[in-house]
């Protein structure tokens, strides 16, 4: 298990081992943690566009399975991670509702792959974000969230095939909140990202 940085939010200035700068996504739909992990990583403070949901945004946004939350991404998140063998992570959160589209190709641009988070307890809510990613060329790792109540009874294969992945993605377990174990997702993506190079990037 890959290990946090000994003191996230302190180190402004890139390392001087720094040689591979990489711009990956974090997507997933609305709730799924994407500025969780984002906040839990990032050895600079992290940007965030969030506003309170409103009565009109709860019109249009889907609140089943996350009635808990009061706010939302309404542009992108930003944080920077450094791992090792001098591969720098520039992290940028998407938005996950549908009406964020347009911003889609802009906050993808230049990206290398995505890293995207899926709640097992809303799995059909993953389906579009999944479908841009696709729709977009990039490569791609899926991390399921560990939300407290989140089913314990699908196999990875069960998963696998809801999600309609190939073979070789990889998928992943990680809590959003716990910095190792979303280091470990985005490694399972640095990973990834080594073993299938994106030729036309």
């Amino acid at each position: 298990m890959a290990s946090a940085p000994s003191s996230t939010t302190s180190r402004i200035h890139l390392p001087d081992t720094a040689r591979d700068l990489v711009k990956v996504l974090v997507a997933g739909p609305f709730g799924v943690g994407k500025t969780t992990l984002i906040d839990s990583v990032s050895e600079i403070r992290s940007l965030h566009t969030e506003e309170q949901l409103s009565e009109a945004s709860a019109q249009v946004d889907d609140l089943a399975g996350v009635r808990e939350k009061s706010t939302t991404t309404v542009a992108v998140d930003f944080g920077r991670i450094s791992l090792p063998d001098g591969i720098v992570l520039y992290l940028f959160g998407t938005p996950g509702q549908e009406r964020f589209r347009s911003l889609w190709d802009d906050i993808a641009y230049g990206a290398l792959g995505a890293l995207v988070l899926v709640d097992s307890r809303r799995i059909d809510a993953s389906f579009a974000v999944l479908g841009l990613v696709e729709e977009s060329g990039l490569p791609y790792a899926v991390a399921f969230n560990a939300f407290p109540d989140r089913p314990r009874h699908y196999t990875d294969e069960q998963l696998r095939a809801a999600l309609d992945l190939e073979p070789t993605t990889p998928m992943i377990t990680c809590d959003a909140r716990d910095a190792n174990s979303s280091i470990d997702a985005l490694l399972a993506l640095v990973q990834h990202l080594i073993d299938h190079p994106p030729e036309h990037r």
